[in-house]
């Protein structure tokens, strides 16, 4: 393939003004040769004439010149960059326009730096996490909140894709379609709203994702709207328990008689009924009146050994093995203890009763949390969302209360916690401490 020369605009003319005037200088010499006065005056008209030629070429050049100059400071992103006026009409012209052009590309890169400067902070001043996409679909901005949300610095982020992230949320992410917006519950307490949508960057779409955490705003709301019905409830039947109660204890007075046996054992029944019952509507109410912890400084390890010792004998009775072990020698936490000693109880119990004989519960404290494990039956995913919402029971007998009232306690004492089923089958209960 033959290499193209290119020859520029200067070289082209100079040629053509040596071409044309070696031309006339010859043409001259051949005419007036002879008469040496004409010959001279013609050799000065044609050196005039280069001269002429050369000015006029750099007058036209002048124009070219400020644009290459104007084109280079562009490349270079240099919008400061102006010409000051020759006093020459057209090429004063030609450098208004191009300092008009300046000062607009100058404003627009201003407003556009100031706009994404905003958006910039804006992003990081957000309470929402936000993860932004590059073309490839890999994490290439992440702001503070996500980076305190998923636990990970934003460099251990940046390059990589959703699926790769060590999260519960990982995988729901990943399965979000465009402007696609969904609530999502995680360990059976933790709530979110993720919405993923695009943006256009430089002709081609950029997805985003934005995350936020509903957990706090839903259990204050549900604790008013599930704390108003109990209060009515215990009200209205504390009320009628406490008449019917006082009815029943005269009736009973008055039915001494032998032939009245029958009908004073059944008002006994009735009374003693009403008792449990008020019992029932008590345990309901605890769940309310939930008192503000008390902390004061306790030892987890003496607290969980204490309330394994409790539950031993219940968990032996029905043939299940529960050990004790600890990884640490102590670990002082403030903490309300008749609280926590309550949660214990509460989460121990739950593994006994997902227990059969010859299975087994484990509880071990380490140097940062508790685990309270059994091989018991697994949690199926449904019921795991559910687990922790006021009232909700998986046995017949059960009335949801366990775990809510755990719930409480252990957000009461800003202490985070999780409850699921492993892949190798072990259910687990953890208390980050």
């Amino acid at each position: 393939m033959k290499k193209q020369v290119r020859v520029s605009l200067r070289v082209q003319f100079m040629l053509y003004i040596i071409v044309i005037h070696l031309g006339l200088i010859y043409l001259i010499f051949q005419w007036v040769y002879k008469d040496k006065l004409i010959f001279i005056a013609s050799e000065v008209i044609v050196l005039l004439s280069v001269f002429v030629a050369i000015y006029l070429y750099n007058n036209f050049r002048k124009p070219i010149d400020f644009i290459a100059q104007g084109i280079e400071s562009i490349r270079d992103k240099d919008f400061t960059t102006k010409f000051v006026p020759t006093g020459k009409s057209e090429i004063d012209q030609l450098i208004a326009v191009y300092n008009l052009m300046i000062d607009q590309l100058r404003q627009e890169r201003t407003r556009q730096m100031e706009q994404q400067f905003f958006l910039e902070k804006l992003i990081d001043a957000a309470p929402i996490a936000i993860l932004v996409f590059d073309f490839d679909d890999r994490i290439s901005t992440v702001n503070p909140k996500a980076v305190e949300w998923l636990q990970l610095p934003a460099q251990a982020l940046v390059g990589k894709t959703v699926q790769t992230i060590s999260h519960p949320l990982a995988n729901p992410l990943a399965s979000l379609a465009d402007a696609e917006s969904r609530t999502i519950k995680v360990n059976g307490i933790e709530t979110y709203r993720v919405q993923k949508s695009h943006f256009m960057d430089r002709g081609f779409r950029r997805s985003f994702i934005i995350v936020a955490e509903m957990t706090q705003a839903i259990l204050e709301t549900e604790k008013l709207a599930y704390g108003k019905v109990i209060r009515m409830m215990a009200h209205e039947v504390n009320n009628s328990i406490g008449a019917v109660n006082s009815i029943l204890d005269v009736t009973k007075s008055v039915l001494q008689e032998e032939a009245q046996e029958d009908v004073s054992h059944a008002v006994q029944v009735a009374i003693e009924r009403n008792d449990r019952l008020s019992l029932f509507m008590r345990r309901f109410a605890d769940v309310v009146r939930l008192p503000v912890p008390q902390p004061v400084a306790n030892d987890w390890v003496e607290v969980t050994r204490s309330m394994v010792q409790l539950m031993i004998p219940r968990a032996e009775a029905g043939g299940i093995r529960m050990t004790f072990a600890t990884h640490v020698s102590g670990l002082i936490r403030l903490i309300d203890r008749v609280q926590i000693e309550q949660t214990l109880v509460n989460i121990i119990k739950n593994a006994i009763e997902a227990c059969v004989a010859g299975q087994v519960v484990e509880v071990a404290v380490y140097a940062d949390h508790v685990v309270i494990r059994d091989n018991g039956q697994p949690i199926d995913p449904v019921v795991a969302a559910n687990l922790f919402n006021p009232f909700y029971s998986t046995r017949p007998e059960g009335q949801g209360i366990g775990l809510t009232l755990t719930r409480e306690i252990l957000l009461n004492h800003s202490l985070t916690f999780s409850l699921r089923t492993n892949a190798e089958g072990w259910t687990e209960f953890v208390i980050n401490v």
